[in-house]
C-alpha cells in the first residue's frame, strides 16, 4: 500500500476517533498535526472544506471521520469492532454525532448560545449520558463484552462533555459511565494516539 496521509488535530474529537481506529486497526500512517489558524495548503488541496481529519491514500481522500474509520475496519478487525455489523453500532453513532453533539457544543460554549442558560444545554446534554448509562448496566462496554467501534466513535465526545465541568461530572449519578470513560481514557490505545509527537 502507498503511503496513508491523515491530516489531524490532537483535541478534536472527530481527528481522535480517526486516530483510534487507524491505531487499532494497525494501519501505518504518516499524521500531519495541523494548526487550526494556519491549515496546510496541501491539506485544502484535497479538503476544500478545511475540517479535519481527512485522509488521503492510494489517490483517494476520505474527508469524514466516520467514514475513516470505517476505511480502517475494512483493512483489519481483529477484536469484530463492527460487531459483525449489527446496525445499533450506526445508530448508536448517528445519536452521538446529530444529537449529542449539538447539545455539547452548545454547553461548551454556551456563551454563543445566550437563549438559554449553561444547565439548560447540559440538561439536553444528560439525556444521552443517561440513555450511555443504561446500556452499560451489565457490561462494561456499550454494545458488547468489549471495545467496539461504537465506543471508540463516541468517547472522545463524552470526554469533551466531562471536561466542560469536571467537578459537576464527578458528581453526577453515572457511575458506570464515569468508569467507562476512565477506563477509555486510560487504555493504552487512547494513550498512544494522544501522545505529543
Amino acid at each position: 500500500m502507498s503511503e496513508v496521509l491523515l491530516y489531524s488535530f490532537r483535541r478534536c474529537p472527530y481527528a481522535m476517533r480517526a486516530r483510534l481506529a487507524l491505531r487499532y486497526a494497525g494501519v501505518a500512517v504518516d499524521i500531519v498535526e495541523v494548526s487550526l489558524k494556519a491549515k496546510p495548503a496541501e491539506m485544502l488541496a484535497l479538503s476544500p472544506k478545511g475540517t479535519v481529519p481527512v485522509l488521503s491514500v492510494e489517490g483517494r481522500v476520505i474527508e469524514e471521520s466516520l467514514d475513516i474509520m470505517q476505511w480502517a475496519l475494512a483493512q483489519n478487525d481483529p477484536d469484530d469492532w463492527l460487531l459483525q455489523g449489527d446496525p445499533a453500532v450506526l445508530a448508536l453513532i448517528a445519536e452521538n454525532d446529530q444529537g449529542f453533539k449539538h447539545h455539547l457544543n452548545r454547553y461548551k460554549y454556551a456563551e454563543r448560545y445566550p437563549e438559554q442558560p449553561m444547565v439548560h444545554y447540559r440538561a439536553e446534554g444528560e439525556v444521552f449520558l443517561q440513555r450511555l448509562e443504561d446500556l452499560l448496566a451489565d457490561r462494561d462496554y456499550l454494545l458488547a463484552a468489549h471495545l467496539s467501534l461504537a465506543d471508540a466513535a463516541v468517547a472522545p465526545f463524552v470526554r469533551q462533555f466531562a471536561h466542560v465541568d469536571r467537578e459537576w461530572f464527578a458528581g453526577t449519578p453515572y457511575p458506570r459511565l464515569q468508569a467507562w470513560l476512565q477506563r477509555f481514557l486510560e487504555s493504552p490505545l487512547f494513550t498512544s494516539i494522544m501522545a505529543k509527537a
